[in-house]
């Protein structure tokens, strides 16, 4: 009873104190603006002007994100014991004693379980108005107990970080902490179970690289400082001036480093989201039989008129059907490495209420269209999603529509090559079921590597091939100009690919093509996905591998319809000889023009 009245007065004086503070700020720290009648500064403490983003007390950001009265601490009680005896400076008992005092606090984490939105889930908010958030030896047993709890209970867990790094009064005790929590970040993340970070500002130095980088999403608040060493470290590394935008959430975003940035004010709601994606339990059913599919009676008059169709500046790109055939889809950024490559999207999504995940190459529209390909940091950030997709068994829906990889020196600096062969070697055994429709260009290995699938659709208009006909041309006839001419010897129509067993199912597309009705276009793809899914994830992870294998091993080798066209080319063969043979015989004498040896000699009378 005594503790739980001390945990109320605590909380109350914290409360007071708090808000006596922000009480005193008339004006914005960041752009001067007036605070003073700001329902968002007073709720979310953000500036409504400039959008600054200021530090919020642990207990304010869990009133935030859970829901009311249903957050309930855990370990609340441990504390710091100087386990060093540090003498340097100012005591480091009374430092710890007077943060406590001034925060409510115990330690610099909170550490507890919640609901969000319905889901229940392990939290942990780091609070850098303790001693800056630093990672000493009970935040990080705090820490590690908080994801061994949320192992134990078979729970996702959210981490939100403010830091400045290492506890220095605890020495190398305090470094050792980032590898028990990074072992223990790992142990749920192999359990199959949701790990979600989100970075505020600032965070750096050790907390930041451990477990708040091994999260399964990261997120990001706009502005926040971030890095492995501190802005003052950096700046004197450099010797100068650094970038505008360096060390911040937005330069991590670019450079591939987080998933995305979000405003604290839809934090909750896309958490949620997630949640219940990761955590997803739904799978489609079939009430009745799909028949089987119609017949496409080809609108077009020649292969080099589906090269047209497939690249129309109108065409539906990815991001044009993925917003017409899903309820909701959370986009994911970044490679974790070098970048975040704008001409493949990947993301989370809701497709007929079931969770997928969706890898698309992105094209755009107009002359962006022409010129946009993947990048190496594409290719690497799809197979993200497909490790992500794995995790959670979600299956996987890939979007082709590309014209090649990009072939430039810096692609192949980065490393092209190795890129494309991990995507083809991961999508092939990957135990979740794959289908890849090819909605516009499938150009050679750069649409390839989207496309080891299970089920292989391919709209009506769209084309897949080795080789662009321009290119082709001038390999063959040393003239682009005759790409139409050696378009169809390609055979990349969709027809062509279905009777070369190339690709399993036609889509068809309205009149004229799928830019003249996106969504009829959509619509059609939707219902075809739908039917294709619910036949793939009934068969168990092991069948679906070993068939996948077996589709792919089957492809250019003698199979039935190899030997039937075989057959017909021995048959041509022989028939062409033989009418060589007759030919050549028509110049050699007949018997009976035979000019006749010498003439046999009568035998010798006895006489």
């Amino acid at each position: 009873m005594m503790k739980g009245f001390f945990e109320r007065i605590t909380s109350r004086r914290r409360e007071i104190e708090e808000r006596a503070i922000f009480a005193e700020m008339e004006n914005c720290l960041y752009c001067g603006k007036d605070l003073s009648s700001a329902e968002l500064f007073e709720r979310y403490r953000i500036c409504p002007h400039c959008r600054f983003h200021y530090l919020l007390p642990a207990y304010e950001r869990i009133e935030l994100l859970a829901d009311s009265g249903s957050f309930i601490e855990i370990n609340r009680t441990l504390a710091s014991l100087d386990p060093l005896s540090f003498s340097g400076g100012a005591s480091y008992k009374k430092r710890v004693f007077d943060a406590q005092k001034r925060t409510g606090l115990s330690e610099a984490v909170v550490t507890g379980v919640c609901q969000i939105e319905g889901t229940l889930t392990v939290i942990v908010v780091l609070d850098f108005g303790f001693l800056g958030g630093g990672m000493g030896c009970v935040v990080g047993e705090k820490v590690t107990l908080a994801f061994e709890h949320a192992l134990k209970k078979r729970l996702p867990l959210v981490a939100v970080v403010s830091s400045s790094g290492a506890r220095v009064q605890e020495g190398v005790l305090s470094l050792m902490q980032m590898a028990k929590t990074a072992a223990a970040a790992k142990q749920l993340c192999d359990a199959g179970l949701p790990f979600i970070s989100v970075l505020t500002n600032p965070t750096t130095g050790e907390v930041y690289s451990s477990f708040a980088n091994l999260a399964d999403i990261i997120m990001a608040e706009p502005n926040a400082l971030l890095g492995f060493a501190p802005l003052r470290v950096v700046l004197e590394t450099e010797g100068g001036a650094l970038p505008q935008d360096a060390h911040t959430a937005e330069s991590h975003l670019k450079h591939g480093m987080i998933d995305t940035i979000v405003e604290r004010t839809r934090l909750r709601e896309l958490l949620a989201i997630l949640l219940d994606l990761l955590s997803s339990q739904y799978r489609l059913t079939l009430r009745r039989r799909f028949g089987p599919y119609p017949p496409i009676v080809p609108q077009r008059e020649s292969a080099w008129q589906s090269v047209q169709l497939a690249r129309h500046e109108e065409r539906p790109t990815s991001l044009d059907y993925i917003g017409r055939i899903t309820s909701s889809f959370i986009e994911l950024h970044g490679d974790r490495c070098y970048g975040d490559d704008a001409s493949v999207v990947c993301g989370l999504a809701d497709i007929g209420g079931e969770a997928v995940v969706i890898i698309g190459q992105e094209r755009g529209h107009g002359e962006e269209g022409k010129l946009r390909r993947p990048y190496p940091e594409g290719f690497r950030k799809a197979q993200r999603a497909m490790n992500l997709a794995a995790k959670f068994m979600l299956p996987i829906i890939t979007l082709i529509d590309t014209p090649g990889a990009y072939p430039g020196l810096e692609a192949e600096e980065r490393g092209m090559g190795s890129a494309i062969a991990q995507c083809l070697a991961q999508m092939s055994d990957l135990p979740t079921p794959i289908i890849s429709v090819i909605i516009g260009e499938g150009g050679s290995e750069g649409a390839l590597a989207f496309g080891v699938a299970d089920r292989i659709l391919m709209l009506e208009n769209a084309i897949f091939s080795v080789i662009p006909p321009e290119r082709a041309a001038v390999l063959l006839y040393r003239d682009a100009s005759r790409a139409e001419e050696v378009a169809p010897a390609l055979r990349l129509t969709a027809e062509d690919c279905k009777e070369l067993g190339v690709v399993d199912v036609l889509v068809p597309e309205p009149k004229g093509g799928a830019h003249v009705a996106p969504d009829e276009a959509a619509r059609q793809l939707k219902k075809f996905l739908l039917n294709e899914l619910v036949q793939v994830q009934g068969i168990s992870a092991n069948r679906l591998v070993k068939a996948r294998y077996a589709k792919f091993r089957g492809m250019g080798r003698y199979s039935s319809r190899i030997s039937v066209a075989i057959s017909k080319e021995r048959d041509q063969l022989q028939e062409y000889i033989s009418q060589r043979l007759e030919e050549f015989k028509e110049y050699l004498p007949s018997r009976a023009e035979e000019v006749p040896l010498e003439e046999e000699k009568e035998p010798l009378s006895e006489d």
